[in-house]
């Protein structure tokens, strides 16, 4: 029984096949094109299919040891079809996923202790912070939970509303202290908030800080240390919003910020408007960081849990 009939609806295997279209396209034509009329694994091939996958953005350290590893697979028998290299790529990326500390999750699963759950969320404006935060509200909501939005992007012009919009959406809760008021203020209050109110999530947006001032990542720690102030230990998540279509600048941005705090999560948006979801690969093999959300539409709906086994099967489907 394949992965998708267990644990996938069938509009869900759907949307993330959709989601991954375009780097399967991407990456597996331009293969079918280097296999053709080659009987063997050469350097010629090897030297293609590195840029096939850095073309993808799978990144070139990530690339180096997918192509190692391809060719301590090949080294006995060098004979090559489609069918055979696609299997042994498929079995090279499963291992560099598996290296990762990501969870196969069958859905979006919600922590029983420690309530309010605490969730940070931060990255760069433009990659879908705010949306995400939306729909990962929405599905909580959909599991009977309650959730409360935190407004902590204060600087930025409407991002207060773009929040108070996606909590109406979602029919969630909302606390905002307005625009130009301190985000660490907001973050305290926000927890002070669902802790009153028996939320059993607090959900907290970050100004879209850009990654190259260190004075707005220094701001983080101050967030995190008044979180942590009113309820110890939390925030029990920091979530890291990138954007798939940016190729390798997402990886850059994934260097600073795990430098400036401890991530403890990936989300990547947009997957499906890129032909450049071998980042995933290049992220997942670099920083072990779980990937716990991938972005495969605009839908409410259309963030899914990532996992691992779907993700392969999808891809090489």
């Amino acid at each position: 029984m394949s992965f998708f009939k267990k644990f996938f609806t069938k509009e869900k295997k759907e949307d993330l096949d959709k989601g991954l279209e375009k780097t399967k396209t991407n990456i597996f034509s331009q293969i079918s094109k280097a296999v053709a009329g080659k009987a063997k694994v050469d350097e010629e091939f090897l030297d293609e299919l590195e840029q096939i996958l850095i073309s993808a953005d799978v990144g070139l350290d990530t690339t180096i040891k997918i192509i190692e590893r391809l060719e301590e697979k090949v080294a006995e028998d060098k004979y090559l079809n489609t069918s055979e290299l696609n299997s042994i790529l498929r079995d090279v990326i499963v291992t560099i996923l598996d290296e990762n500390n990501t969870d196969d999750l069958e859905d979006f699963t919600f922590p029983q202790d420690n309530l309010p759950h605490i969730l940070l969320v931060v990255g760069v404006n433009g990659v879908g912070k705010t949306t995400t935060i939306g729909k990962i509200a929405h599905q909580y909501k959909k599991r009977g939970k309650k959730v409360v939005l935190g407004a902590g992007d204060t600087f930025r012009a409407a991002a207060v509303e773009q929040l108070g919009i996606w909590a109406d959406r979602a029919e969630v809760d909302f606390y905002s202290k307005g625009m130009n008021t301190d985000p660490a203020a907001v973050a305290y209050e926000t927890v002070q908030y669902a802790m009153n109110n028996d939320h059993d999530v607090a959900i907290i947006d970050t100004a879209g800080r850009l990654h190259t001032k260190k004075h707005l990542m220094k701001e983080l720690t101050k967030i995190k240390n008044s979180i942590d102030k009113k309820m110890p230990g939390a925030p029990h998540e920091v979530l890291l919003v990138l954007d798939a279509t940016t190729g390798q600048n997402a990886i850059e941005q994934a260097n600073h910020f795990t430098a400036a705090t401890d991530v403890t999560a990936l989300a990547l948006t947009k997957v499906d408007g890129s032909a450049k979801g071998g980042v995933i690969l290049g992220i997942s093999d670099q920083f072990k960081i779980p990937i716990k959300y991938i972005g495969v539409g605009e839908g409410m709906d259309h963030l899914q849990v990532f996992n691992r086994m779907a993700f392969v099967e999808s891809l090489f489907e």
